[in-house]
């Protein structure tokens, strides 16, 4: 498989994020769901809505979420709408909550390590692309979280985001905290996972992740460490393997004093093993070449 092109700029604007997707050379075609998060309740470090309001209004997009697999303010459709609107989200955009209703999608993956069946929201099927806009950052269960966590636990309906945080035990968010899976089988469900999102759209999904506020710590919780890494950039592909390997690079060969604790938590999940196995599934490549877009 030939290298895939990751554009990157260090430059952290919201005109940024669109001449990033520019370079990309696409027209997401059709309506156009964009997949980012809208931060946790108490979370300080999620990128706001006003970051993103140039690129959502370039591909004409709607933001989409889906509900959250444990205790917190994003657990219900309910709750979860009620922090999206005090988050800032519907003042600019259209949301879509994509598992607010029943049933979910069941996407396959025949070749799955782990997993077999991945269930979506349902209103996936109302978009014809996605633009996957990820906060690059570290992970308490992942090691980070970048675009890989986005397709999988991030689309993933609430049941399923059990389903694949079980490795394929349980769709039940009350009960899998007390019974997790060896943590090579959650990392190979995530890339299962993510690969049945990239099926689904094919040629008409992009990924553009954000290397700012760089904390050890996921948008996902209430209570997040403050970043620990200077800001970094933004980097662009049409291939979501190639993107965040190329972001872990950067951070495995940054200079910044905060960089060695980012790197114990990476380690500390092995978290680069959900990127060996997507790699192994065949949607991407980990081999990449840097395009600087200045």
């Amino acid at each position: 498989m030939e290298k895939s092109k990751v554009y990157f700029t260090k430059e952290i604007t919201p005109e940024s994020v669109v001449k990033m997707y520019e370079a990309l050379g696409v027209n997401l075609p059709g309506k156009v769901a964009v997949k980012l998060h809208s931060g946790e309740q108490g979370n300080q470090n999620y990128i706001r809505p006003e970051f993103v309001r140039a690129i959502v209004e370039k591909v004409n997009g709607t933001v989409v979420e889906c509900n959250a697999a444990y205790e917190g303010a994003r657990n219900s459709t309910e709750k979860h709408k009620k922090l999206i609107e005090n988050h800032g989200w519907t003042k600019y955009f259209d949301v879509d909550i994509m598992d607010s209703e029943g049933p979910d999608v069941v996407l396959e993956i025949p070749n799955g390590k782990i997993l077999k069946e991945n269930f979506v929201g349902k209103d996936i099927e109302k978009y014809d692309s996605m633009l996957v806009l990820s906060h690059f950052k570290g992970h308490p269960m992942g090691g980070y979280g970048g675009a890989l966590k986005q397709l999988s636990i991030g689309c993933a309906s609430s049941e399923g985001k059990s389903w694949i945080h079980s490795a394929g035990q349980s769709k039940d968010q009350y009960t899998i905290w007390n019974n997790l899976p060896e943590q090579n089988k959650f990392l190979e469900s995530m890339a299962d996972a993510a690969s049945s999102v990239v099926k689904h759209f094919g040629e008409n999904i992009v990924f553009i992740n954000v290397m700012c506020n760089l904390s050890v710590d996921c948008d996902c919780c209430a209570v997040a460490e403050d970043p620990c890494m200077k800001d970094i950039g933004i980097l662009a592909s049409k291939d979501p393997i190639a993107i965040d390997q190329a972001c872990i690079d950067l951070v495995y060969n940054s200079k910044d004093p905060g960089r060695d604790h980012f790197v114990e938590r990476v380690e500390r999940q092995n978290g680069v093993h959900t990127i060996e196995a997507a790699a192994e599934l065949g949607f991407g490549t980990r081999e990449y070449e840097i395009i600087n877009i200045d």
